[in-house]
């Protein structure tokens, strides 16, 4: 008897990846009307005061415990790949604080009378791969009949009080280096309309399975002031993030802003998710985008990103150590793409 073919994991969600996130905008609404802040003890290093990247608790002088979690649609329809990018991009959350991670917890939430149950186990043992690879157990976790696809994990990890960094600690004068190249949710759009092209899907899965080790390495660096990774909100999102939070204003060189292959050309032909217009709706009144920008530069800076890379904030005689930190970790692409200066907490592209 005929088997009934599994449905394309995409099909089954209505966003993918980190582009499912909340609009900013609507985020910041819920929790000031949320009266989110609640009880605060003192040993509580960074909650969510500055829409940081994860949680941080002191546990004692030497150390402090990073705690976060993440969790999406499916972004690409290869059921173990979708777990690997899942896992990466939770436990990156974890790196930028400047922490290493030590355990995980599961977050499965699936159609069970849809989804063949050895697709839900491919998609399982691609976190467990990346947990694997990270040095960490997947210790537990939490499962549920879901309307949608959705994976990801709780993270745990640990760092030295002194090395914690946070995304608003950026300095005047300060130099931004980014880690990874842009355009994930450009390729997502485009492979949702089976439109991506082999080589393109092989450069997505590389980028988003590249877990953000070079985070704690980083973070011992004196000249280091300030971490994030750039994910659902895009660069635009994040990096003002990092200007509102130190009180400054970050330039982006955009021509120094390293892209995937080919995302300026699929961006122009309309591959641009519906997250980035919800992005730029969010905060655009932050953001100045120079004159004579190209066409395409709104929808990529603002192209939410998954598992994306780290945005570092470092005085200037850093970048070398900073460069090189990336380079030895594997990031090819990491380039200074802006910098730090005194005045009002904007963005500026240009």
């Amino acid at each position: 008897m005929a088997t009934t073919p599994s449905p394309r994991l995409t099909s089954l969600s209505h966003g993918g990846g980190c582009g499912c996130k909340i609009a900013p905008g609507v985020l910041s609404d819920i929790l000031r009307s949320s009266g989110a802040a609640g009880f605060v003890p003192p040993q509580l290093l960074v909650g969510i005061e500055t829409s940081d990247d994860a949680a941080v608790y002191r546990l004692n002088d030497e150390q402090a415990l990073v705690a976060t979690t993440d969790f999406f649609m499916p972004i690409v329809d290869d059921p173990y790949e979708f777990g690997r990018i899942a896992a990466t991009n939770a436990l990156s959350d974890v790196y930028a604080m400047g922490g290493t991670p030590i355990m995980a917890l599961a977050l499965v939430a699936m159609p069970v009378n849809q989804l063949p149950l050895e697709v839900i186990g491919a998609i399982v043992r691609g976190g467990q791969d990346v947990c694997r690879a990270a040095g960490i157990p997947i210790a537990g976790g939490h499962t549920i009949d879901s309307v949608e696809p959705i994976y990801g994990l709780v993270a745990m990890g640990l760092v030295h009080p002194d090395r914690v960094r946070r995304n608003a600690d950026a300095r005047p004068g300060d130099v931004l280096v980014l880690g990874k190249p842009l355009g994930v949710g450009v390729y997502s759009a485009a492979l949702k309309k089976e439109q991506l092209g082999d080589a393109h899907y092989r450069e997505m899965i590389a980028n988003t399975t590249r877990l953000n080790t070079p985070g704690p390495l980083l973070a011992a660096l004196p000249g280091v002031h300030a971490i994030t990774d750039v994910t659902g909100f895009g660069l635009a999102g994040h990096a003002l993030e990092m200007a509102r939070g130190a009180g400054v204003t970050v330039h982006i060189d955009w021509a120094r802003v390293p892209l995937l292959p080919g995302v300026e050309q699929l961006a122009a032909q309309g591959f641009v998710t519906g997250a980035s217009g919800r992005n730029w709706a969010g905060y655009g009144a932050g953001v100045v985008l120079a004159p004579g920008l190209p066409a395409t530069a709104q929808n990529l800076v603002t192209d939410p990103q998954t598992s994306g890379g780290l945005l570092v904030a470092c005085t200037s005689d850093t970048v070398q150590q900073v460069l090189d930190t990336f380079a030895q970790e594997g990031f090819a692409h990491a380039a200074v793409v802006g910098r730090v200066e005194a005045g009002p907490a904007q963005l500026h592209v240009g």
